[in-house]
């Protein structure tokens, strides 16, 4: 595991941007895993003025989601497929059937976590995947419980990660109680991971992904098995490194 810890925010979007990038410039058909929030908007941001300034094409990428709201269709702009299409995939050249997000108002839930599951298996490994991390240590929408779900599945979503997600709909109420996300056998499928995480509010969780207890109690932990991750923090993210 390796840790870095940049002065601010710019610095973390710049230092992730470049590891996209790098595996899209070595690999023109690379299998990304992409989260949202605001945590990765400015990733986004430098990895479409490089598109505009013609030094990357996206033509043979692969994208998956981490996950999606469920009872969201892709047109409700609270919806993770409007966000990954106004902040980056309306501004690239991606195809969009190499465009992968679970189905929100699929009418069988389980059958589209399979389906979504057996996607990424067909592609083979992600080459690499983005994550951020709640307040609760929750990565993709993989809350605190009792055990580690593996793959892909339905979950509902804990009051504390409703509360943090808030701000990006009117109110609370608006959130989705539950959403399809990728599982932690899934995540750690991936050939490199990199854990994005800002701000004193995630001091607590990114301590305890980094030499805390492996626990389903705090999901992010699980990524100490993993053999290439690199955690980008703020300096207050990490004040209790």
């Amino acid at each position: 595991m390796e840790v870095i810890v940049k002065n601010n925010y710019q610095e973390i979007s710049k230092l992730a941007s470049q590891y996209l990038l790098n595996v899209v410039k070595a690999k023109n058909d690379a299998v990304l895993g992409l989260p949202t929030g605001g945590t990765p908007l400015g990733m986004y941001d430098i990895v479409v003025n490089e598109y505009k300034n013609k030094n990357i094409s996206f033509q043979n990428v692969i994208s998956f989601n981490l996950d999606e709201y469920i009872g969201l269709d892709e047109n409700s702009k609270y919806s993770y497929y409007y966000f990954m299409n106004k902040n980056l995939f309306s501004h690239i050249d991606i195809k969009k059937e190499n465009i992968h997000i679970p189905n929100g108002t699929t009418t069988d839930v389980q059958q589209e976590c399979i389906e979504y599951e057996n996607k990424i298996k067909e592609e083979g490994s992600m080459d690499i995947l983005f994550l951020g991390i709640g307040k609760n240590g929750h990565i993709g929408f993989n809350e605190p419980s009792n055990y580690f779900e593996p793959y892909t599945h339905e979950v509902i979503l804990q009051e504390n990660t409703i509360k943090a997600n808030s701000r990006f709909f009117k109110d609370a109420e608006g959130v989705p109680k539950t959403a399809i996300t990728m599982g932690i056998k899934t995540i750690l499928s991936a050939k490199k991971i990199i854990l994005l995480a800002t701000g004193e509010s995630k001091a607590d969780a990114v301590s305890k992904t980094i030499k805390g207890k492996i626990t389903p109690g705090l999901p992010a932990s699980i990524l100490q098995l993993h053999n290439d991750i690199t955690i980008i923090t703020d300096k207050d993210a990490a004040k209790k490194i």
